[in-house]
């Protein structure tokens, strides 16, 4: 079930204003022009509100975005260059046997698995979805640099206007570690004075056990690059299926 931030309307609605201008997607953008080229099938897992599909379809590029959340979804259809855009409503096993020349994967979708069976088939159903030799992109926050000690929930709160909305005041609520887990809760109050709340848990995987969980699934690591919205604290992984292996989901 997606966290309320991403599957209630109005919460969805309100996202992409407290989630900022994303110029975390230039390097993804880029990723995709060396590895896939200019002209490429594209896979957005997790793709959210869409910003990177839309902007990777404006540039020509073949994309399917698929996200377990229809609110999301909802938002994401209005944008412009959305109708270039094949959008699925699930999770990466949703996704059809695209021969995909590269899936990606930004933010924190690949934190959101919090199981090892659900991480693993994510990873099978991606490499399913992609052709021989198709390549993986993913971002994931580095445990030992404790990001959640950034999150405090003694701060002020954020307050952004939004568009046909108005006034919205964010919030966060509480704030749990147990590791490798990491808890949170938001409130969102709307100028008719209501208030929404959305739970959210992140794990945080260190980079053995991911790169144990790839080579699993059938992928090799190409090369492991830093995030440069957060310069050392995340890694990017660049994989790519292995020759000669065949995904179970």
């Amino acid at each position: 079930m997606p966290d309320a931030i991403f599957a209630h309307p109005r919460l969805a609605e309100i996202y992409d204003t407290f989630d900022g201008d994303r110029a975390d997607l230039d390097a993804y953008v880029a990723i995709t022009a060396e590895f896939a080229g200019g002209r490429a099938s594209v896979v957005d897992v997790g793709c959210g509100t869409g910003n990177l599909a839309v902007r990777l379809a404006a540039l020509g590029h073949a994309v399917a975005g698929v996200d377990p959340a229809a609110a999301s979804l909802a938002v994401a259809r209005a944008k412009p260059h959305a109708d270039a855009v094949t959008w699925i409503e699930g999770d990466a096993t949703a996704l059809p046997s695209l021969h995909a020349d590269i899936a990606l994967m930004t933010g924190n979708v690949a934190q959101v698995f919090l199981t090892d069976e659900d991480w693993t088939g994510t990873l099978r159903a991606i490499a399913a979805a992609l052709r021989p030799g198709g390549h993986f992109v993913f971002e994931t926050r580095r445990p030992e640099r404790r990001a959640w000690e950034e999150w405090t929930v003694d701060s002020a709160p954020v307050v952004r206007e939004v568009p046909g909305v108005g006034i919205v005041e964010e919030r966060r609520e509480e704030l749990r570690v147990d590791l490798p887990y990491v808890y949170f809760r938001g409130a969102y109050r709307f100028p008719d004075g209501s208030v929404l709340r959305s739970e959210s848990t992140l794990r945080f995987r260190d980079r053995e056990e991911v790169e144990a969980s790839l080579a699993a699934c059938g992928f090799e690591i190409v090369d492991v690059r830093e995030a440069p919205d957060r310069m050392g604290k995340e890694y990017v992984f660049i994989t790519r299926t292995q020759a000669g292996h065949r995904p179970n989901r």
